[in-house]
């Protein structure tokens, strides 16, 4: 008669085979938090918004410590032709390229200064800081460029009027490229209660 062989295990092994202890566990969390740098927080652009001929300055958040110097464009595509200007870091003059406007000034702590806004300068910004080593870090924001409210006025033809006897022409006028002109009378069947047309 034959006995099934019966397989050792290691005396120290665990009697909770595929069973993590909940210590283990929290040891490894423990240490990953060490072995695992935290993230840095994204080299962007602050956006914004301003309205038309006001000036606005475009901020920069989280800029790397070792910047050398700044490269702004004016669009994502970082093409010759958005290319507004570049900065050194310890440097008072920059270069500029297609995108320039007399309107632009990029200070030395690296933010883009624009002046008179306009709708044109309404879009997204993209800026390059540069690091030792040729290195780079990239980012991104966005300026909204909004038209001042405008101001309605409206006008009367007639501003002295006897009832039933003359007429009054409104026009008002805004800061649009329209206007309207209102005709406005009212008969003698009209009621005092009645809404004018």
């Amino acid at each position: 008669m034959e006995q099934a062989a019966v397989p050792m295990e290691f005396p120290a092994a665990s009697a909770h085979r595929g069973r993590v202890h909940m210590l283990g566990l929290l040891l490894a969390v423990f240490l990953l938090t060490f072995w695992i740098p935290p993230t840095a927080a994204g080299f962007a652009i602050v956006s914004n918004g301003v309205v038309q001929g006001k000036d606005v300055i475009l901020c920069l958040c989280n800029i790397p410590p070792d910047v050398i110097g700044f490269i702004w464009y004016k669009g994502i595509g970082m093409k010759y032709f958005d290319f507004i200007g570049s900065r050194a870091w310890n440097y008072s003059e920059y270069l500029t390229g297609p995108s320039y406007s007399h309107r632009v000034l990029i200070s030395p702590e690296g933010p883009l200064i624009i002046r008179n806004a306009t709708a044109r300068d309404d879009g997204v910004y993209a800026v390059v800081a540069v690091l030792p080593k040729s290195r780079i870090v990239k980012g991104f924001g966005w300026l909204r460029v909004y038209r001042p409210k405008s101001v309605s006025k409206i006008l009367a033809s007639n501003t002295t009027v006897t009832e039933n006897e003359d007429v009054v022409d409104l026009t008002c006028h805004t800061h649009e490229f329209h206007k309207l002109d209102f005709h406005c009378s009212k008969s003698a069947d009209q009621g005092e209660d009645e809404a004018i047309p």
